[in-house]
This record gives C-alpha cells, structure tokens and sequence, in this order.
C-alpha cells in the first residue's frame, strides 16, 4: 500500500515466474543433446573412431565423385537445348551430392590429416563393459572408467577379441582428433571370456541409414530435377518453375520418409540399451 495526495494506491507486486520442472528438464536435455551434437562433429561425425589413413583414402575416392558431378553439370550446361534458366537448374541439383560428401568427408580428412602428425595419447583405466555391436561398420564399442569419468569409444572389432569379460584394467592408445584406437593392452588376469554378441537387426538397419538416406535424397533432387529439366515444356518460366518444383518436393519427401525411420529406428534401440543409447 502507498498514500499519495490523500489517496490510498495499491501496489501490485510481480513475482518472476520459476519455470516448472518438466520444462527444466526438457531444457537440461535439449542443452545436453546439442552439446553432444556438437562434439560429435568435432570428433568427426560418421568417421569418428575410423583409421586416420582410411579416412584420407575416402577424402581421395569422395573427391573422385566430386569431380564426376562437377563434369556432369558442365556437360548439361553447355548441351542442355533449353534456356539458361532450365540449365541452370539441371545442373544445380548434381551440387546436391557434393554438398552432402563435403559435410560428411571434409571434417573428418581434416581431422585425420592432423592425426597423422601427432602421436596417440595412451589413455588407462578400468574396464567397465565391451561390445562388438555399434552403429559404425568394423568398429564395436569399449567403456572404461577413468580418473575424469566414464569413456566410451569405438574401437575395432578384431581389437576387442582380446578384451576378457571381467574387470581389468585397460590401456588404449587413441589419436587425439578422430579418436581411433590404435591398440588395446589388458593388464591383469583374464578370468572369464567375453561371448560373441549377435548384431540385432535394428542395429544393421541403422548402419545403414546414415548412408542410404543422404544417397536416396541426392538421388531425388537429381532425378527430378533433371526429369522435368529435360522435358518437352515450350514455356520457359513454367519449365524453369516445374524443375525446381518437383526436385524439391522428392527431396523434401525422401528426407521426411528417412527421417521418420529413423526416429523409429533410434526408438527400438533406445528400448535394447537400458539407461538410453
């Protein structure tokens, strides 16, 4: 309450709003999820954990592919029998696939082009659990326990055979960008074996995805791109329009197909991996 001029005025006081717990939580995991995101990338996304030398062999055959697309949007460039604007377009969807190979390869070349000129940092602690299954072709998953915490890393199948199924403490020598494990040493006694895993289905038809699904969407935009580009349309405008059109809507339809496989692949895997994959 507050006396001006004889008259009684009410004060309203406004309390800041707390926001509610779920709402927290869904930020805290948002937060957690975008940060791991982004060290994903840093590590180099789909070729984290690969040989820093295989990697530069897939920079050399991507940049081979690269240079194919680049002859192809020449040669429709310059034969196409359509305005520039038709030709424009047809050649502007082969850039779909050179796009998709820079984000992919480009991070993970440069990474492996610094490994090859550092040496691995050897990394030692307890073994907290080893499989043979993950999502990345050739390479299963290792987790020690070490001074800083729990580390997860992906590790080469044939490297893992010699890793018992009891504790013991392990030695990895790891580069220090992709993060591939050069070699893994057991210290202690190996009292028990580790038994074969199965690779479970949901988990080969993830393998794949990351690379069927940048395929399927180039494929789209260039096909229909190309289809329309190609096409017979004595209009210039609506020929130039009916192109961008159609490669755009099945490119748009093969990302929201994949994507929704994916979130149901992710779903069942989330189901198999108690605490969350």
């Amino acid at each position: 309450m507050a006396k001006r001029g004889g008259q009684t005025r009410q004060v309203r006081q406004v309390r800041p709003k707390m926001p509610r717990p779920q709402q927290a939580a869904q930020g805290q995991t948002s937060q957690q999820q975008r940060k791991q995101r982004e060290r994903y990338v840093r590590g180099g996304g789909l070729l984290q954990g690969y040989a820093p030398e295989f990697v530069e062999r897939l920079g050399l055959y991507s940049l081979g592919v690269a240079a194919v697309c680049v002859v192809i949007m020449a040669v429709i460039l310059l034969l196409l029998p359509y305005g520039w604007p038709v030709r424009a377009v047809a050649a502007a969807v082969w850039l779909t696939p050179v796009a998709f190979l820079a984000s992919f390869v480009v991070p993970g070349y440069r990474l492996a082009r610094m490994d090859r000129k550092l040496e691995p940092r050897m990394i030692q602690g307890q073994l907290v659990g080893a499989s043979q299954v993950s999502t990345s072709f050739g390479l299963g998953m290792l987790m020690i326990k070490t001074r800083a915490g729990q580390e997860q890393f992906l590790v080469p199948v044939e490297r893992l055979n010699r890793v018992p199924g009891n504790q013991v403490t392990v030695m990895l020598t790891v580069t220090p960008n992709l993060h591939h494990v050069r070699s893994v040493g057991v210290m202690g006694q190996r009292l028990a074996g580790r038994p074969e895993q199965p690779i479970p289905e949901v988990v080969r038809r993830l393998r794949l995805l990351p690379l069927i699904s940048p395929a399927a969407l180039c494929a789209g935009a260039i096909i229909g791109g190309d289809a329309v580009a190609f096409s017979p349309i004595g209009n210039p405008l609506l020929h130039t329009v009916a192109a961008v059109v159609v490669a755009v809507a099945l490119a748009g339809g093969t990302y929201g197909v994949f994507f929704l496989i994916q979130r149901r692949l992710y779903a069942e895997v989330q189901q198999m991996v108690p605490g969350g994959f």
